[in-house]
């Protein structure tokens, strides 16, 4: 791979503070380093607005919801005016108007979009989150806002549409874009950011499990694709490396109606803007 392209496709890495304390941490402590590990795995990065998102922010209708479930407040976004709906999810440390050039393109086959910022994201309040209050958000905003056409996940955001659909989200279709898979692949990867000794993978997990209740392996997203009949377009690049793309091939196998499209040297984030990828989302939803 060229040094461009490594470029283009690189995940963000961890500070080296950061890294310094982990380490330093686990040297006394394997409690106290558990206990950094999980602010850390549920504290999302708040990132500016970039210019590209301007025109959504502005032209969008927002309002401030309470998501009773969980007691917290997001800002949901309504783009465009249409009966059709389509419900767009970003992932971790994304905001409710970062799949901007797809919902532009939405727009213009007549539909209009409902987003939002996840809890301690963009614009809604707090410092820590997980995919539980992603899912719990998706379900009240189809009480308050659906019924749904589609739904269109990216990251974090596609496990999720995925595990609300297992919660009776009532949708027709589904895109889900970069999406995680197994709940213990995706820990024991950022255990591994943090060059932490791989036990600490299983520990973070004890600790999920304790806090939140249940198993955490019942949102891993191939379990909800078990669960789900309608139809679900995957979209994933092969040099995703947030994401591996094994996770796609593992959603698909277990999916009963699906369709895939593997893209190449776009990472993680430049795939939402994407020609090609826009063109086949439009493609599956209108067939």
């Amino acid at each position: 791979m060229s040094k461009k392209k490594e470029k283009s496709v690189q995940s963000i890495e961890i500070p080296k503070i950061i890294l310094f304390i982990a380490k330093f941490l686990s040297v006394f402590s394997s409690k106290l380093t558990t206990l950094f590990a999980a602010k850390l795995f549920t504290t999302p990065i708040k990132h500016k607005i970039p210019k590209r998102e301007h025109a959504m922010e502005h032209e969008s209708a927002q309002k401030t919801i309470t998501i009773s479930e969980i007691n917290k407040e997001i800002v949901v976004y309504e783009y465009g005016k249409s009966d059709k709906k389509i419900l767009l999810v970003h992932g971790w440390s994304g905001r409710g108007t970062q799949l901007v050039k797809i919902a532009d393109e939405l727009l213009k086959n007549g539909f209009m979009t409902i987003s939002f910022d996840a809890p301690a994201h963009g614009k809604s309040k707090g410092n820590s989150s997980i995919m539980i209050e992603f899912i719990a958000s998706i379900l009240e905003i189809e009480k308050q806002y659906g019924p749904f056409e589609f739904a269109i996940g990216h990251s974090l955001g596609g496990m999720s549409v995925l595990n609300a659909i297992k919660q009776n989200l009532k949708i027709k279709k589904a895109v889900i874009i970069g999406s995680g898979d197994i709940i213990q692949d995706i820990i024991d990867d950022f255990i591994s950011k943090l060059r932490l000794n791989p036990e600490y993978g299983i520990k973070l997990r004890n600790h999920f499990e304790a806090k939140f209740g249940g198993k955490m392996d019942d949102y891993s997203a191939y379990k909800a694709a078990e669960k789900t009949e309608i139809p679900v377009l995957i979209i994933h690049d092969k040099d995703d490396h947030d994401v591996s793309v094994k996770a796609a091939y593992n959603i698909q196998k277990h999916l009963k109606n699906s369709e895939i499209m593997i893209t190449e040297s776009l990472g993680h984030r430049k795939i939402l803007g994407n020609d090609d990828v826009i063109k086949k989302i439009i493609e599956f939803l209108k067939q």
